[in-house]
């Protein structure tokens, strides 16, 4: 059998099937207890998307130094909260020919 990288697990439809016959109307977690985000603030978010707007160009240890907060942290704030995906370029050499020398 095949299964997808991001498939549901049968565990988390079952636990979806539950809530909905108990009459939840979304698959969304309850808020849960514990220590509340400190670096994936709004306005973290708000200042990354700013300053990739401004230089795209930016590596997540420069943008992590300016907003004093981890690596990770600002991994997950363009990731997960921005949806950027890293885009590769590739460099082909061109040939040199007689006429280009």
């Amino acid at each position: 059998m095949l299964v997808k990288v991001d498939a549901v697990s049968k565990k988390c439809v079952f636990e979806w099937f539950k809530r909905f016959r108990d009459g939840k109307e979304d698959v969304k977690d309850e808020p849960r207890s514990g220590r509340p985000p400190t670096s994936t603030t709004p306005d973290n978010i708000e200042r990354v998307r700013r300053m990739l707007a401004d230089d795209r160009r930016l590596s997540l240890r420069m943008i992590a130094e300016e907003l004093k907060t981890s690596l990770d942290s600002v991994s997950n704030i363009i990731h997960e909260h921005l949806q950027k995906r890293k885009k590769k370029v590739y460099a082909f050499p061109t040939l040199l020919r007689s006429s280009n020398v």
